[in-house]
């Protein structure tokens, strides 16, 4: 096995490196260190005698890899070697990789029994190790591992198949068809046969784009390797389930007609891109231009490190909105920004960038946009408009790398009064950042309804015109503006004729709705008359108003972090009982079920984290855990909740629950909490139930003896999927594993509403399953009392529920427990309920 040496002018410095990287390997590398000098005044040197000795103690046939600081510390190591009998010299080997990831990166390496120059390769990528430490996806090292070399005598295998899916391999199938590929040790390739286009890399989400796929081409995908047929079995598996996608629900316009007129004064055509009315002032915003300076390199390594850096960072930054979107608007949306991941990792984007920094010692910022420019080039020369679109994607992710190497910060969207947003365009990642309530429209000088921007606003309920005219970008920031996202015209300084058809048609519209939303306020009642209460999930006041308005018979999940986030400092317990009490007013007396603080995971608070960063949070301090550790600020969330719970039915429910003492701990503190309320003479309900989150399988095992704990058990789909399939959801190569109707996944809903049931005790569920119209007769055949969703989902299932029979539903789920996967269960449910006449 291969030795390492840390050759530091700090001591303390390489003690601590060495007992960090022996932790990574548990001991399994031989580590020695040659550090400082014994001088008590200045400690600081290095003394090529020590380093000698050291690399004699780890000395192997196998190699042994030297790591440096900085100065003299290169000096003393080359000469240690010279020290050194000849034979021996050769197996040593002087690496420049940065002292503490290459230490890690090196032994994880050297403990794998990788040869020399593989774990020289592998401390030389240390900012990756450093990602793969921080939590990010060991997939990431794939950036400086050079192409897999496929021996000539591996087979090649190829399939033949037709694209069914609606769009074709648009953002989202081209990076669920490239994180597959990339999990087999074959060279997978692959060619759009009705364009006649040439074979490409299977690895890269930018060449498969770029086929321009749509729905009826044929493909030809080869693969070469040990594991050919593995991998086009899983590749296959893909266009068999349409990539999980259903062609009958598409969240975009099918057609734009717009009459060919000429604009009257004041007025501005554009493209429809996302219906509505809004009438408001104007804010203009124009992107931070990021200056990209073109110089010649010497430190080429330390330049492509630059890159490396930045991509990380880029990557947390697209995982941080990736989980906001989630929350805010659903995974489908978020799945935009898998792509985006899979486009950081692009070998062929990569191996450019390092190439021109490399070979033609370019500066890191010329070489990432000069990549970036020719694939924005090869996507305009799609003949397919729609796959064109997607290079708003290639510009997002580009400009956000672009940035971080610049050190720009990021640019600043958060309006403080309601406005128009007027823009030359919106990125994704831009559009996903909005408020809602304080963006009350976008107009744009370019875009499409198409685009992701354009989803993305729809999703969001933001009326959008786009496409129109650049002179809307001189108005001064207040100018009055009104829009129709349905006819796609917008009016500045309207006239009041104007202002008053366009407020008429916005009191129509909402009219509509209302009477669209008129039986979302009855009951949900199924065809032999069971009832199922239904409930939003919310995350602030304005989604409390939004659900109400939506027919949510009470707020089955309050995520309580919107109060933590966008701020330096956890929320006093006044923050809290304000907020509270108002969405309790807001709800006017029906059920109110508040999460109490869940971070970690994929939601991570920085000014809460404290202690090293976890290798994989989705598996560390998070939730329950986090709190219980932090008993006063659990106290203060607990207290401000008790203090809010008089006169409303305020419940209390704890998030990441695994064991029964998880759950007695928390008791305890509540009963603290509660005691000190009493001392003090403040009011509070001391009947008020205290339920759990059911998303770890450990809780579903143990779910009876749970049962005898908490008042109320609700599902949380999201998480307890991921946990079963042990797949993580943000990563797009296993994320299409984690599916909620997956038979393992419904049999441990099924055990927990049993259990649950046993003990007199209700069961709700609360993940994004609960808003899949499809999954309703599932949902009601397993039993349970209440469903917790998105509010803008909630008439859709009312009437879903409405209906089907209970004893219908029971016998679909009867089937569906028997199936071996979600395709199949869906099959049986597309074919098992009647559609509506």
């Amino acid at each position: 096995m291969v030795g390492i040496v840390i050759v530091s002018h700090s001591k303390q410095l390489a003690l601590g490196v060495r007992e960090l990287a022996a932790q990574m390997v548990q001991g399994q590398v031989s580590i020695a260190v040659a550090a400082g000098i014994e001088d008590s005044e200045n400690p600081l040197g290095t003394n090529p005698i020590q380093v000698y000795e050291a690399i004699a103690s780890v000395f192997s046939d196998d190699g042994v890899l030297v790591l440096m600081d900085l100065g003299s510390a290169l000096l003393s190591a080359e000469m240690a070697i010279e020290f050194l009998p000849e034979a021996q010299q050769q197996k040593v080997h002087l690496c420049e990789a940065p002292l503490v990831e290459g230490a890690i990166a090196a032994v994880v390496a050297a403990a794998a029994g990788r040869n020399i120059h593989q774990v020289i390769a592998e401390a030389r990528g240390a900012l990756l190790a450093k990602a793969t430490q921080l939590g990010v996806v060991s997939r990431a090292l794939s950036i400086v591992t050079p192409t897999t070399h496929v021996e000539s005598e591996s087979p090649t295998r190829e399939i033949r198949l037709i694209v069914s899916n609606r769009l074709g391999l648009h953002a989202r199938p081209a990076a669920q068809f490239v994180a597959t590929a990339a999990q087999f040790k074959s060279q997978i390739r692959v060619q759009n046969l009705t364009r006649n286009t040439e074979l490409v890399r299977g690895d890269s989400i930018n060449q498969v784009t770029t086929l321009g796929v749509r729905q009826g081409h044929e493909l030809v995908i080869t693969a070469t390797g040990s594991d050919a047929d593995e991998a086009l079995a899983s590749l296959q598996a893909l266009f068999a389930n349409n990539f999980g996608e259903d062609n009958a629900a598409l969240n975009y316009p099918l057609a734009f007609h717009h009459a060919v007129t000429s604009a009257t004064p004041g007025e501005l055509l554009g493209i429809a891109a996302s219906g509505g009315i809004a009438i408001a002032p104007v804010v203009n915003y124009q992107p931070t231009h990021i200056s990209i300076p073109q110089y010649h390199v010497d430190d080429v390594e330390a330049e492509w490190q630059r890159v490396q850096a930045a991509i990380h960072v880029a990557r947390q930054e697209i995982q941080a909105v990736f989980s906001q979107v989630s929350v805010q608007i659903g995974d489908a949306e978020a799945a935009i920004f898998d792509a985006q991941l899979l486009f950081l990792e692009d070998p062929v984007l990569l191996e450019g960038a390092k190439e021109r920094i490399l070979e033609h010692h370019l500066n890191a910022e010329a070489a990432w946009q000069a990549v970036v420019d020719e694939v924005i080039t090869s996507y305009h020369r799609l003949e397919d408009s729609y796959l064109q679109e997607r290079v708003d994607d290639v510009v997002d992710v580009g400009q956000r790398v672009l940035r971080l190497l610049a050190g720009n910060a990021p640019a600043n969207l958060h309006l403080q009064e309601a406005a128009i947003l007027v823009a030359t365009d919106l990125t994704p990642s831009d559009t996903a950042r909005l408020d809602p309530t304080k963006v009350l429209g976008i107009c744009t000088t370019s875009g499409s309804a198409t685009s992701h921007s354009a989803i993305i606003a729809r999703t969001l309920g933001i009326p959008a015109v786009l496409g129109v005219d650049a002179q809307v970008l001189q108005l001064a920031n207040g100018t009055l503006m009104a829009l129709d996202g349905e006819s796609g015209k917008a009016w500045i300084e309207p006239e009041s004729h104007i202002l008053d058809l366009l407020t008429a048609k916005q009191s129509a519209w909402q009219t509509t709705q209302q009477q669209a939303r008129a039986t979302a306020h009855q009951p949900a009642i199924t065809r032999d008359g069971q009832q199922v209460s239904v409930f939003a999930n919310i995350g602030s006041i304005n989604d409390a108003q939004v659900a109400v308005a939506n027919g949510a018979e009470g707020v089955g999940l309050l995520r309580t972090e919107f109060l933590y986030l966008d701020r330096t400092s956890t929320p006093t317990e006044e923050e809290q009982l304000a907020v509270y009490q108002a969405i309790a007013q807001v709800l006017d007396h029906r059920p109110l079920i508040i999460r109490t603080l869940d971070v970690g995971g994929d939601k991570p608070l920085p000014y809460l984290r404290v202690g090293l960063r976890e290798a994989n949070p989705f598996l560390g301090w998070r939730g329950i855990r986090f709190c219980l550790d932090h008993p006063e600020l659990f106290k203060t969330q607990l207290r401000a909740i008790l203090r809010a719970s008089i006169g409303h039915q305020i419940k209390i429910m704890l998030p990441m629950i695994a064991t029964v003492s998880e759950v007695r701990a928390a008791k305890v503190i509540l009963g603290q909490v509660q005691a000190e309320l009493n001392q003090a003479g403040i009011a509070f309900d001391a009947a008020i139930k205290v339920g759990i989150m059911v998303e770890v399988p450990s809780a579903v095992a143990i779910a009876d003896r749970l049962a005898a704990e908490v008042d109320f058990f609700s599902i949380g789909t999201n998480d307890l999927s991921q946990y079963v399939m042990a797949s993580d959801r943000t990563n797009p190569r296993v994320a299409n594993l984690v599916d909620a109707l997956h038979p393992a996944v419904l049999r441990m809903v099924q055990q927990t509403v049993q259990a649950g049931h046993a003990a007199g005790i209700s069961v709700g569920l609360c993940g994004e399953l609960a808003a899949d119209i499809l999954a309703t007769p599932i949902l009601l055949g397993l039993g349970l009392d209440e469903l917790s969703l998105n509010p803008q989902s909630i008439p859709a299932i009312k009437q879903a529920i409405a209906r089907l029979s209970r004893v219908e539903s029971e016998a679909i789920v009867a089937s569906a427990l028997q199936q071996d996967s979600a395709v199949h269960v869906r099959e049986l449910i597309s074919t098992s309920v009647t559609p509506p006449a």
